[in-house]
């Protein structure tokens, strides 16, 4: 795909296997909380998205999107809230993901 733009990109964004991981351990931890009880992941023209839900009927109570377009920008990576919200931007997924840690802290105690 080499010379092509975003708009001619002819397959979707996935996430690769290693951006997988970390999002599913992310996701395992807050399940043994209680916190969250579903997900789903979508790979769109423009971007690849990981939703967690507390409860399957629901809106996704927070995405966590990677967008190729941005990453030269403001970085490819995002999580967003349940109103969609930006609650973390960057360029590293272990980044944007710390937004996560004030919780995982709050649900210890």
């Amino acid at each position: 795909m080499t010379g092509m733009t975003p708009r001619q990109r002819t397959e979707p964004v996935h996430f690769d296997r290693g951006e997988l991981d970390r999002l599913l351990r992310l996701y395992g931890t807050f399940v043994a909380a209680g916190e969250w009880r579903d997900y789903a992941i979508d790979g769109l023209s423009d971007r690849a998205v990981f939703s967690v839900f507390r409860r399957s009927a629901e809106g996704p109570l927070y995405r966590i999107e990677k967008q190729p377009r941005l990453r030269s920008r403001q970085g490819e990576w995002a999580v967003l809230g349940s109103a969609g919200q930006i609650l973390k931007r960057g360029h590293e997924l272990a980044g944007v993901l710390r937004v996560f840690d004030r919780q995982k802290l709050r649900l210890v105690t």
